[in-house]
């Protein structure tokens, strides 16, 4: 029934709807996610809402309020999406993408909001409890939302993934979230039927932390791509693999990757190759690496080219001395763009030293160490210039 449903929506309002990436067709899928999701919750909002006032239970109208929070979510999820499709201009050369991660923290944040409000209502219900009066349809309209918020779950989740979207994705969340805090109240509905317990106030607390969990989790998921998280690592390695495939290449380094929104990122990586091939040749290389890239991965990709020397023995067994050392020092460091300077009195080994985050090492201790090491250790007056990378 859900992939009738989501299959007959997709058909009916998206055109060319397999093109997922052309920003328009993407954007359409998440403009009818977000008109589905205002009427699915208005519509659930108006029938809890008459549930809890007939019935007085706080627990059922904290949870129609919820729909209603899920209802400003959608229109601010529709928002977003029609600005985040808008084309690059003067101002946002980049484009707009990103403003679909803002929209997905405004979301989390009126959803926290809401499940604060919701709390703080059920704990003055636990403290002063109201008598609860029982009308079966108010089983029938929460049993009716459960069903309709899993298929929402279902659609939601669906869309998130045929659209790489993390906005859909959380929303998918929070209607998961949503039955589950619904069967919540209907069990606390069950328990004062059977038991005479009125644990209405208790049930709207754990309404309401389920709430701010997953306002929590929606924060996350929307905020770390605003302030620029690393990039997937199966993607890097993809990449890496891609470029090292061409001969001519020898080495891959200081990949970035800049992420201005759903398929709107921007790459950009050194590569190595011999310093001794045609400049032209290289240059057309890298060109065609740049397109592959862009074709494989829908990025725009802009790639450094770093000569290296390698028909050198002198430079080839220096290079491997100075990769011993580092690797008995730390073997999570590495080195590129080795190259060495001779002069009349000394040699100068030049490199950058790759120094992975996380390590709570000094810089200038790291660098002082290292050139240390190469000084005493190796044979000859050779002295270490090294830069650190942090990647």
């Amino acid at each position: 029934m859900e992939f009738f449903m989501t299959n007959l929506l997709i058909s009916l309002f998206i055109k060319d709807k397999e093109n997922i990436k052309d920003s328009k067709v993407r954007n359409a899928y998440g403009k009818m996610a977000g008109i589905v999701g205002i009427c699915c919750n208005i519509f659930l909002f108006a029938t809890k809402f008459f549930a809890g006032i007939i019935t007085g239970a706080i627990s059922i109208t904290a949870d129609a309020f919820n729909n209603l929070s899920d209802a400003a979510s959608s229109i601010i999820t529709l928002v977003g999406f029609d600005i985040a499709g808008k084309p690059a201009d003067e101002d946002h050369p980049f484009g707009h993408g990103r403003m679909e991660y803002v929209s997905g923290l405004v979301v989390s944040i009126l959803i926290l909001m809401m499940g604060f409000e919701l709390f703080k209502t059920s704990v003055e219900k636990v403290i002063h409890p109201e008598v609860i009066t029982e009308q079966w349809i108010s089983y029938v309209i929460l049993a009716i939302s459960i069903a309709l918020k899993f298929w929402m779950y279902l659609f939601n989740k669906g869309i998130g993934w045929r659209i790489h979207s993390e906005t859909m994705k959380a929303t998918a969340a929070d209607s998961l979230n949503d039955c589950i805090s619904t069967a919540a109240v209907v069990g606390g509905m069950l328990v004062f039927h059977y038991f005479h317990l009125n644990i209405d106030g208790i049930v709207g607390i754990f309404v309401a932390c389920f709430v701010l969990w997953g306002g929590y989790e929606s924060i996350k998921d929307t905020l770390n791509p605003l302030l620029g998280e690393s990039p997937d690592p199966e993607l890097i390695a993809k990449i890496t693999e891609t470029v090292l495939n061409h001969k001519m290449v020898i080495g891959v380094h200081d990949i970035v990757v800049h992420d201005y929104g759903p398929g709107r990122r921007i790459v950009s990586l050194h590569t190595e190759v011999p310093y001794n091939k045609d400049m032209m040749e290289v240059h057309d290389l890298m060109d065609h690496i740049e397109m592959r890239l862009m074709e494989e991965y829908h990025c725009e990709a802009t790639i450094h080219m770093d000569p290296v020397v390698t028909d050198d023995a002198e430079v080839n067994e220096t290079r491997k001395e100075v990769l011993e050392i580092v690797e008995k020092y730390d073997k999570t460091l590495s080195v590129h763009d080795f190259r060495m300077v001779k002069g009349p009195t000394h040699t100068n080994v030049i490199f950058d030293l790759v120094v992975p985050y996380g390590k709570e090492y000094d810089p200038e201790r790291i660098v002082k160490d290292i050139k240390e090491e190469i000084k005493n250790e190796m044979v000859g007056k050779y002295y270490a210039v090294i830069r650190i990378d942090r990647f």
